[in-house]
Formats: C-alpha cells, structure tokens, sequence
C-alpha cells in the first residue's frame, strides 16, 4: 500500500509495473469465478495509487487482449554495425546518423533510417554510461565506470606492493637536468612505506633489490618497519620479474605475484602513494614539470635554480618519514599513523639477521678465478685490495651489485662461501676525467643528432596545402644539375661505391697449387673452346683423348 512521507513521495512496496500485472491476475481471476466487485477495484487503486477507472481500463485490456502489463513501445535497438561505427566516430551519435542517412539516400531506402533521436534515446538504453565512456575515451575512461571491491583487511607484512614512479620534477645531476626514477615498496595493512630506492634513469634490477633489502632490513636507518614479508605484489614489470629478483626473495621463500598488465587498481595501495606523493610534496618543488603556467610562458627553470640530486633525495626521504609517522592515510583507524598501525598490530614480525642481508642484493656468475699479483680480472679490468697480500694463487668466486662495476665482493670457493673482503677497481677514472668524457660523449651525441636531423630534412619531401582533391606539388624545385651534385658528393663518401677491387692485382700462386693442363692447340686458337661451347659441350671437351687417339 503506497503510503506519502513527509517529502510528499509515494514510497512503493511493490514496482508499479510488478503491481499492475501483479493486481490484474488477481482480478482476473475473481473474475472468473463470479466474485469480482467494486470493493476490489477501489483497494486496487489505492494500493497503487491510481484512478479506479484506469483499475478498469486495465481489467478491459485484459479481457480483450489477453495483455497484463502496459504495451511496450517499439525502439530501435544498437546493433554490431552501430556499435563498430561508434568506435569509429568516437562515440558521436550523430555522426552515426548521418552516415548511416547517406548510406540510405544513397541506396533509395532513406525512410529505413530511425531519428536521431530514436537512434540518441536507443544508444543511452543499450549501452551502458561505461562503455559510452570507452568509446569516446578508451580504456581508461570506461574504467572509471566500474566497481571495484576492496580486500579484505590483513596483518603487518601479510602483502607488500611494490613500483616505479617517474618523478615529474627537473633535478640538477653533475651539470645536466634528469627526472629521477623512485623504487618502492609499501606495506598494504598499515600503509607504511617499508623500503625506498631513488635512481637518476630509469631504474633496472639493482634498485628493486636495493629497495627491498632497506624494507626488509628493522635496523637504523631503515627501521622500525621490516622483516619478511607473506607475499610481494608487482605488475608485469622486467625489473620486478628478473631472474635475480625471483632468486633473492625465493631464498627467504617470499612469493612474488605478478598482477596483470594496465590493471593498476590490483595494487591499489602503491598506486595512491604514486599520486599522494605528488600532490602532497612533488608540487611545490622547483623543476616540477606539470605546474600550472601563463600563456605563453613555456621556458623552463634554469639548472641554476634547481634541486641537485641529493637535494632531492634528501627531500623525497625526509617526507617518506614524515608520511610513516605524522601522516593519517585513508583505511586506518581514525587518527593512527602508519607508524601507530606497525606498533599496534599484534601479527609477528620475522626479521633477519643482518649478516644474511649483508650481500642480499648482489649477483654471482658462478665462475671460479684466480687471485694473481695484478689482483682479480673481471670484465677485462683488475681489481685490487690490501687483504690480498699473500693470498696469490688463492681460487675465489666473485659477487657484484648489478650494473656496478667499481666494487666487488670476494668469496672463498667453499660451499657456502666465506666472505673475503671487498676489491675495487685498480684504475678508476677521476671525477675531472669522468665529466670531461660525459661532455666528450655529449658533444658526439649532439653532433650526430643534428647530422640525422638534416638527413630527415632531406629525406622528406615537403609539399604544398591543398583546398581540393588534387595532387599536391613538391614546395622545393630541385634542378637536374643540383641532383647530380649531391649524388656525386654522396658516392664520395660511400665505401661501397668508392671500393677498387681491381686496384692491387692478385699475387701469383704458390708452387705448390696444381695447375690446370692446356693444350697447345687450345693455347693457340682459344675460340675453339667457345665453340664447343655453343655445341653444348663443355670448353675442351674435344681435346680430351688417350695416347690412341680415341675418345
């Protein structure tokens, strides 16, 4: 029974289309048996709101034609033509419509095209707001549509997540101007942010590793936050999917899951601390590449004013500390930091001794050498230390951090090696010579850039704007004699071209190399050959007789 609230809207128990062929099957059937009255109709219509006369209308229209519920409407439905003709317009109806109207004109059938309306009103019925959404924007935009669940709530190292962010700040590197690259790992139950790795390019394995060596270390400066982890979960990214990766965390029996690829909300935590560090400290950094700027105004900051590296660094640590434990992230008990949320869970913590973790990070190539008086050779260069003394002779096996070749560490072949010491590269390059080759390297690298840039310019043919459906005309006239010019500057400098292979004869053949036997017939008149040739005999072929003179 429809009863008013206090707003005046009528609140429904029952649908009123459900009510509708819900109440007439009742009616009907009082019908039938002769028991149908006016006391029916009347708490029909105010169970649902409506006139008696519509009550009998509804009873008149069953009766007739057997019909319960309203009629409904015909509409034109989205068809598989209408949706790929969607993607291909971008979601824009009417331009669907108009080219499905000449389509029609054009085949003499224009009345078999619905409205623009029709088609607007079928479009909104059929598809939903997310897929209207993808067909204008893509993925990302129909995904914004969607419902997502959130898991449910764990313990302190249950599940880390872990990724890169590409810092979009401008940062002072030795002279040159980066946009530096964080690691990091964070743990999903208390929000905490258990290990960081800050690189100048793109990271590789070695920042993975050194990232999660500082989050499973609990000492200073690394601590309170550590210990093994239950799981770490990644995308499909190389570094985090390695083969050094999978060894390193399979040693402490810690599974790595790897998400699949463009689905950042299966790792929603790390994925909000990408976006929360930019809003809440990226910002209002000098450098930052998506600040806000006038018309017009599109120079960027001067080296002079920017942040060098460990600046930088420095900075990013300093808010990751302050985000551990001043910070009041989303998902914790109201007014708990990440570091209130660690202290109060009661789930245990596994650490590990720090002598394990001491060479987590490093790679060994399982090669046993040698230790010589110049020291140990690896990758062509010695390395040296004061602990060698007296050791030469001595078969060692060597571990190295990835992508780092001026230090390695020493080991004894035993099983489980004892570790020797440290080595480091007998002639490394000073810090003067090092940026003297960097601005070598860097004059090459411009040089060659512009080299390319002119041959594109060349090589690319520039043409004249049309206004109709014509042939444009090359903008640039070259003349024939131009044309050769530059072809002949060209076979100037080109090896192939300018290669002489008759220019040193060969060298007479050794004594030694059998010779072939002519004739002296043959020698004389050397058109027999050619003869015997045409004949379709091999040359020679008439000369090749025994003593008697037959063949």
């Amino acid at each position: 029974m429809a009863e008013h609230g206090p707003g005046g809207f009528a609140e429904w128990v029952v649908p009123a289309v459900a009510g509708r062929e819900a109440a007439v099957t009742r009616l009907m059937a009082l019908d039938g048996r002769g028991e149908l009255g006016s006391a029916h109709v009347r708490l029909t219509a105010s169970a649902l709101d409506v006139s008696e006369r519509t009550v009998w209308n509804w009873l008149s229209v069953a009766r007739r034609e057997g019909r319960l519920s309203a009629r409904t409407p015909a509409r034109t439905g989205v068809s598989v033509d209408v949706r790929a003709r969607l993607a291909v317009w971008g979601g824009n109806v009417a331009a669907v419509h108009r080219e499905l109207v000449a389509e029609a004109v054009k085949a003499g059938v224009a009345e078999s095209v619905p409205s623009l309306r029709a088609l607007q009103r079928a479009v909104r019925q059929d598809l939903s707001a997310g897929e209207r959404a993808g067909l204008k924007g893509g993925e990302a935009a129909r995904r914004r549509y969607d419902v997502y669940g959130k898991r449910p709530a764990t313990h302190r190292n249950a599940c880390w997540e872990g990724d890169h962010k590409r810092i979009p700040v401008r940062v002072d590197f030795e002279g040159s101007v980066v946009c530096p690259w964080v690691t990091w790992f964070i743990d999903v139950a208390t929000k905490a942010i258990v290990g960081v790795a800050v690189t100048p390019h793109q990271p590789a394995r070695d920042a993975v590793l050194a990232a999660l060596r500082t989050g499973i270390s609990c000492t200073e400066p690394y601590g309170p936050f550590g210990g093994l982890p239950a799981v770490v979960r990644v995308d499909r990214g190389k570094e985090f999917l390695c083969r050094t990766v999978e060894r390193a965390l399979g040693a402490f029996v810690v599974p790595v899951h790897d998400l699949p690829a463009y689905k950042p909300y299966r790792k929603g935590t790390v994925e909000a601390l990408n976006d929360a560090v930019e809003e809440m400290f990226l910002v209002s950094l000098p450098g930052y590449t998506r600040r806000a700027r006038p018309v017009g105004a599109h120079r960027p900051d001067r080296v002079e004013d920017l942040l060098s590296y460990p600046e930088f660094v420095e900075a990013l640590l300093r808010w990751v500390r302050g985000w551990n434990t001043s910070h009041h992230p989303e998902g914790l008990a109201k007014g708990m930091t990440p570091l209130a949320a660690w202290e109060a869970d009661p789930a245990p913590v596994e650490d590990v001794a720090e002598e394990r973790l001491a060479f987590f990070a490093l790679e060994d190539d399982g090669r046993v050498r040698k230790i010589t008086t110049n020291g140990i050779s690896w990758r062509r260069r010695a390395y040296i230390a004061p602990w060698m003394a007296g050791h030469v002779g001595m078969r060692v096996r060597l571990r190295y951090l990835p992508h780092y070749d001026g230090q390695i560490e020493v080991f004894s072949t035993e099983e489980w090696g004892r570790h020797l010491g440290s080595a480091y590269l007998a002639q490394a390059a000073t810090v003067e010579q090092r940026r003297a080759l960097s601005s070598v390297r860097e004059k090459k690298a411009r040089a060659l850039k512009a080299d390319l840039k002119a041959a594109e310019k060349l090589r690319k043919a520039r043409y004249t704007a049309t206004t109709t459906a014509a042939v444009p005309r090359p903008r640039r006239t070259v003349t024939s004699s131009q044309a050769e010019a530059e072809i002949a500057r060209a076979r100037g400098v080109d090896l192939a071209a300018r290669a002489l292979p008759d220019l040193i004869p060969p060298r007479e053949p050794p004594a030694s190399w059998a010779r072939p036997v002519v004739s002296p017939r043959r020698a004389a008149d050397p058109q027999a050959d050619a003869g015997q040739a045409a004949d379709g005999g091999p040359p020679g072929a008439a000369d090749v007789r025994d003593d008697s003179g037959e063949r």
